[in-house]
């Protein structure tokens, strides 16, 4: 009993420690309660007004909407499930949606939302060597981008006494077209040709032919086949033109707004780098598949 005593204390001393303690615990108590109050009171939920309109019908790759009164064309909308569609035709009655997405999900009578956005795509050094979609996501399986920037997909262009005169040559490696066709960076150049007869092949030699020249390489397939995308990019792996390309797929399994919208995508990324100085091709492979899905 002196034992249990002496390590317990006298009764005194015990009843004031307990005293201590709860005087402690009160104290944390009452300032917690306080600095609830203080959150509780210094919270003022703001009201926010959100425009939603509904779907009349849904088609292959495009949706009509109504009740949207204040929206603006190419602005985003965004339906039930998160897909997201842009506003192409703005009439007063009724508006055309072009789908960026799967419309498995959406049918007449959903709610669809005005997002006030219009669309971004991302844009940087990190782009090169890599294989996305046109909507900036990787599909190489090499990790998520460390994107620094976002740029909107539609601005005005520079106008054109604002712009360089073409002067600096850009070779193909195909001897035959740079001694008899004039090909210079900034110019346009258009490749026709009936089916397999190696348009693509062109522009692959081309694209590979700039290695060592400072030349930034963007490949944009619009509509292709996923087989055919894939010899492509094994293709360039093989040639080491990766490491100063990127590479832009949309295939034919893809919604048409998107193959609609990659051609813009890719040129929003190549207008990046050719504001920080640099020469960039950009291959668009091919218009006609781009012209069907419009």
């Amino acid at each position: 009993m002196k034992d249990l005593k002496r390590s317990c204390g006298s009764p005194k001393s015990l009843m004031t420690r307990m005293k201590a303690e709860k005087n402690t615990l009160t104290e944390i108590l009452s300032q917690t309660i306080d600095t609830l109050k203080k959150t509780r009171d210094g919270y003022g939920p703001a009201p926010r007004i959100r425009e939603v309109g509904t779907v009349t019908a849904v088609g292959s790759g495009v949706a009509r909407v109504t009740g949207l009164r204040g929206v603006k064309s190419e602005e985003l909308l965004r339906f039930d499930g998160d897909c997201m569609g842009i506003a192409f035709n703005v009439d007063h009655k009724e508006i055309g949606v072009v789908l960026l997405d799967e419309a498995e999900g959406l049918r007449a009578g959903g709610d669809v939302q005005r997002t006030g956005q219009s669309m971004e795509t991302v844009v940087g050094e990190a782009l090169l060597g890599r294989v996305i979609d046109a909507r900036g996501r990787p599909l190489d399986n090499r990790g998520r981008l460390e994107i620094l920037d976002r740029r909107p997909v539609e601005r005005p262009a520079p106008p054109i006494m604002d712009r360089a005169p073409v002067t600096v040559p850009l070779q193909t490696g195909i001897k035959v077209i740079d001694a008899l066709i004039p090909i210079g960076r900034g110019q346009r150049m258009l490749i026709l040709g009936d089916r397999q007869t190696g348009k693509t092949a062109v522009a692959l030699d081309t694209i590979v032919n700039q290695k060592e020249k400072n030349v930034i390489c963007i490949y944009c397939g619009i509509g292709k086949r996923g087989s055919a995308m894939a010899k492509i990019i094994a293709d360039l792996g093989e040639q080491n033109a990766l490491d100063y390309s990127l590479v832009m797929v949309t295939t034919e399994e893809d919604p048409p707004g998107l193959i609609f919208v990659a051609p813009y995508v890719a040129t929003t990324m190549a207008e990046y780098f050719m504001e920080q100085g640099r020469d960039v091709l950009i291959v668009y492979d091919d218009l006609t598949r781009h012209a069907r899905a419009y």
